[in-house]
């Protein structure tokens, strides 16, 4: 695969939905060394976490993790990503991938792709990935992020909508997206490290503020996003409480089953 990506995980102690979860327990292990040990699953030559807070920096070197410590000030992790950019001077055509602090399903393979992806498309700033919306109750569901690409795999846009929407549609019809059409966006970015100093330096976007989806800022800008379909999407991250006994129970039975 060439040069291998680095993988950067932001991760915060506070959490409007579930406060402290970066630090909470998982089988034995924090919710954060488990995102972690995917990362390291993955063909990444470096994972770094990317934290403001003392207690996330003194348990994330407890178990050898490298940290990269930033401001408190920022909005999001792309923005805590690009200080870290700035702080290891990575060469502008370094691979970054952003992999949430509470995904600690993610596929390691899908890691791999998303980068591979960005890696083939020269003409892309960032690559990202989707998978197929197979009902109908997923494809009106607001909180499932839809994406439509062009014919080269590229972002045309991304919206809490049903999208595309076919004319003669009723709502009450009740079916999933056209054949080929209907993808549901995974929220796993790679970037070139050049790229992510240039957004940075950006404003949210008209359209990111209305539909709450900060990849929009990209397209307003006028620049590509390359997006892989995988047909092997990662569960659910850690959002809520329910999400949390969710992990643990999985991490629990595969340790039971090591164990027997």
């Amino acid at each position: 695969m060439g040069r291998r990506m680095k993988i950067i995980i932001p991760a915060r102690y506070g959490s409007s939905r579930l406060p402290g979860k970066a630090l909470a327990d998982v089988a034995g292990k924090t919710l954060l060394e488990r995102v972690h040990e995917c990362a390291q699953r993955s063909e990444a030559g470096e994972v770094i976490i990317a934290t403001d807070d003392e207690r996330i920096r003194r348990t994330a070197e407890g178990f050898m993790a490298r940290v990269c410590m930033t401001s408190q000030q920022h909005a999001s992790g792309t923005e805590r990503i690009a200080e870290v950019v700035e702080r290891l001077r990575l060469p502008d055509e370094e691979i970054v991938l952003n992999l949430q602090g509470d995904e600690p399903l993610m596929p390691p393979k899908l890691l791999d792709l998303v980068a591979k992806t960005l890696r083939e498309d020269a003409g892309a700033v960032m690559a990202t990935a989707a998978c197929v919306i197979d009902s109908y109750e997923s494809f009106i569901d607001p909180n499932i992020v839809k994406v439509v690409r062009d014919a080269r795999g590229r972002a045309l846009y991304f919206s809490r909508a049903p999208v595309p929407w076919p004319r003669n549609r009723r709502p009450a019809d009740q079916q999933p997206a056209p054949d080929g059409f209907g993808l549901r966006h995974i929220g796993l970015y790679a970037y070139r490290a050049g790229f992510i100093r240039r957004y940075a330096r950006w404003d949210p976007s008209p359209l990111e503020a209305i539909e709450m989806l900060e990849q929009l800022r990209i397209l307003w800008h006028g620049d590509e996003i390359a997006v892989c379909e995988t047909d092997s999407p990662p569960p659910p991250g850690v959002d809520t409480a329910a999400d949390l006994e969710r992990v643990r129970r999985h991490f629990e039975s595969n340790l039971r089953i090591e164990q027997s």
